[in-house]
């Protein structure tokens, strides 16, 4: 397998985590992170019951912050343990040479205006990547159905940007042919990224978490490379 990276990755506004001999990669948990959301997304969107027994979570009295992700997960991997035997390397290495440092622009969607952005290290080439799972079908399967999803909603909130005629149109189209899709790395600055991201269209919820927690599942900022007119993150990972 190879990770092809087909717009720039971020780590964070620090910059990429480097080894004891100054080596670049990138962690373990950026991509778990980003399988276990399309994961989330995926059955919660299949099983009518997860569905329901998330909704009912997130409309309920006591949820709180630092437990939402995690009960939400619980509900999830209790019925549908397709990250059990996920195997996946501590370390990915990378090219220093396709490292580069570039200013991020932060655009934000309530506002429609873009606000002050950071300069960071970002990363856009392909590297060897060997995940290895049992469920690799059914991770197959979930990263398309959050990958063109994720794709389609920002897209809905950037009609009007020149990024929309540019960048998602073709991503939309260019992403169903992808053998892995994957979001990875900082692409956003929702507390949640994708975690919740089937229940942005469900307005009681949406209102319901804002209200107890005091935050919007919406999307409200989109991280994205003005020189390169495009979003980051935005992975695949290709099977040989």
């Amino acid at each position: 397998m190879e990770l092809v990276c087909w717009t720039p990755v971020i780590y964070n506004r620090q910059g990429f985590p480097r080894d004891r001999e100054g080596k670049p990669f990138l962690p373990k948990n950026i991509f778990v992170e980003a399988i276990t959301s399309a994961v989330i997304f995926y059955y919660v969107k299949k099983d009518k019951e997860i569905e329901n027994r998330v909704k009912k979570y997130l409309l309920g009295k006591d949820i709180k912050f630092d437990e939402v992700s995690s009960k939400v997960k619980t509900i999830i991997f209790s019925k549908y343990p397709v990250l059990d035997q996920l195997e996946i390397p501590e370390k990915v290495y990378l090219s220093e040479k396709e490292i580069q440092k570039k200013y991020i622009e932060i655009f934000d969607l309530k506002n429609w205006e873009d606000i002050k952005g950071f300069k960071t290290e970002v990363f856009k080439g392909i590297i060897p990547l060997e995940i290895k799972s049992p469920h690799i079908e059914k991770l197959k399967a979930a990263a398309h159905s959050y990958g063109e999803a994720l794709a389609k909603i920002e897209h809905s909130f950037l009609k009007e940007h020149y990024l929309s005629s540019l960048f998602y149109e073709p991503l939309i189209n260019g992403i169903k042919k992808w053998d892995i899709p994957l979001r990875i790395g900082m692409w956003t600055e929702v507390s949640f990224k994708g975690d919740l991201l089937f229940f942005w269209r469900i307005k009681e919820v949406r209102e319901r978490v804002l209200k107890q927690l005091k935050t919007d599942i919406r999307p409200r900022y989109v991280l994205y490379i003005p020189d390169e007119k495009q979003t980051t993150g935005w992975t695949e990972l290709k099977i040989k």
